[in-house]
């Protein structure tokens, strides 16, 4: 009897496991995007090379700036923001191996050990006398639910999520780095615009010099005086306001790489003049090189997992349990053959009516599942928004900055001629303060274009994933082994 008991119990779980890889639910297909074949902007700095020139994931050293790079590595191992993405990551693995944990039969063991009093008056006694006696048991039970049509087997759902994980931790990462090369870029180009002003506050004293001896001469009036130390105070001024927002942006620094404001301090250096060349590549490959994009397909594939999850609960589901171990009033008698004990069962189980609950389900999985989609292509349509500006950004102002150039040096001209024209006496000196403020304009307007300049690039290499690749995420799958599920 026992042995027939055995072996139906191991005929129905032998069974259960056969069509346990019969998952229902859709197959996951990453939907088609419209995608341009190539960029309608064109610029000198742009190559044809492969996407292998950004440095894979030490993107910012393209610039070559020894300062940068410092900034960016206290970055990687400091920032708060990136180190709690980091701690997500961790949590969204152990959650992922937590998930599949079910695959795997549960086995316990309750040892126990129980010294009993029962009454002599106790129902159905043979003698009315109290009874005291000794229990001790060393059971195991076993219980396992086999995933018949995958409402746990859907694995790909796990890994998908973490996947996700993974790619919003290089996101976080991307969006630091880029921000602490924006900031730098934007704190170097504030070190230009300030000796800029330096040098013309210079320029002006001795300005206001010759015209004070003119004015002592009566040569000059006290109105080119006058004017000439009006010019000179408010270009201090401005030198004043551009130091307050330097300090602000040492401070923004600061606190991305994870250190107190007060106790951060950056040199004075001059601007990088030579942009990187930034290969753009083709618009399909952003769909590989953003990790917003990649996090968005894992969403996806994760969204569309639980409709097959949600399909699961309209099929039977079948649980098997097992018990055996020792059990005696006599511990010296314990692990004898007749203390054994063993049970078997099988039980399975169908909702018949739960009105409307396990289709509603259905619905609220594909719904989610559509909402995937839809983000996943509007963050590729981003992803091209993003690019084309910042390939259009550094076209023009490539453009605009050799015009500056070239207005710089004719306002220095225009500048020398007034002031040649000036000591002849052949104008007032009003015309030597419009030439002297046409060069601090331009002047400051081509330290800011090579600014701007710089920032566009970071930003581009931002918009193009920063050297990152999709494939750097594939190999994190979720593969629970033995060990795993039987770990205290």
């Amino acid at each position: 009897m026992q042995s027939r008991l055995i072996r139906e119990a191991a005929l129905t779980a032998a069974i259960a496991i056969c069509i346990a890889g019969c998952a229902v639910g859709p197959k996951y297909q990453r939907p088609a995007v419209q995608a341009p074949a190539a960029w309608k902007s064109e610029g000198p700095w742009r190559l044809g090379e492969p996407r292998d020139q950004i440095p894979k994931g030490a993107w910012w050293e393209i610039f070559a700036d020894a300062n940068l790079n410092a900034l960016e590595t206290q970055a990687m191992a400091a920032n708060p923001a990136l180190q709690g993405a980091v701690a997500r990551l961790d949590q969204a693995r152990a959650l992922a191996t937590l998930s599949l944990a079910p695959l795997y039969p549960q086995v316990a063991a309750a040892p126990s050990a129980q010294r009993s009093r029962l009454s002599g008056n106790r129902p159905l006694a043979t003698a009315s006398v109290p009874l005291t006696q000794n229990t001790f048991a060393i059971p195991f039970t076993v219980t396992y639910e086999p995933d018949l049509f995958g409402r746990v087997r859907r694995i790909e759902a796990a890994s998908a999520s973490l996947q996700a994980s993974a790619a919003d931790l290089e996101n976080v990462r991307l969006l630091i780095a880029s921000e602490v090369a924006g900031d730098y870029f934007a704190l170097r180009q504030l070190d230009e615009e300030i000796a800029v002003l330096d040098r013309t506050v210079a320029s002006f004293e001795q300005g206001l010099n010759l015209v004070e001896n003119r004015a002592r001469g009566g040569v000059a009036s006290g109105l080119d005086v006058a004017q000439e130390q009006a010019l000179l105070d408010g270009t201090r001024t401005q030198a004043i306001l551009l130091r307050q927002q330097r300090a602000q942006f040492e401070d923004a620094l600061a606190a991305l790489i994870g250190q107190p404001a007060s106790s951060f301090r950056l040199a004075t250096k001059p601007m990088p003049t030579k942009l990187p060349a930034i290969p753009a590549g083709v618009p399909t490959d952003l769909l590989e090189r953003r990790p917003d994009i990649a996090e968005a397909e894992r969403q996806m594939a994760v969204a569309n997992a639980q409709i097959g999850i949600a399909r699961s609960a309209f099929y039977p589901s079948l649980s098997l349990s097992g018990a055996v171990g020792w059990q005696s009033t006599d511990i010296a008698k314990l692990l004898n053959a007749s203390s054994t004990f063993w049970s078997l069962g099988v039980a399975a189980v169908e909702s018949i009516f739960t009105g409307g609950a396990r289709r509603a389900q259905v619905q609220f999985a594909q719904a989610g599942y559509q909402g995937t989609v839809d983000n996943y292509r509007g963050t590729v349509l981003t992803a091209f928004e993003e690019t084309e500006d910042n390939l259009a950004s550094l076209t023009v102002l490539d453009q605009a900055h050799g015009t500056q150039r070239q207005a710089v040096e004719d306002s220095r001209k225009a500048l020398t001629i007034a002031t040649n024209r000036y000591t002849g006496g052949l104008v007032s000196y009003l015309d030597v303060i419009n030439a002297q403020q046409t060069l601090l304009a331009n002047e400051r307007l081509a330290v800011q274009l090579e600014g701007q300049r710089l920032v566009s690039s970071v930003l581009l290499i931002k918009a193009l994933g920063g050297g990152w690749d999709a494939a750097s995420i594939a190999a994190m799958q979720v593969k629970p082994t033995l060990k795993q599920a039987v770990a205290p």
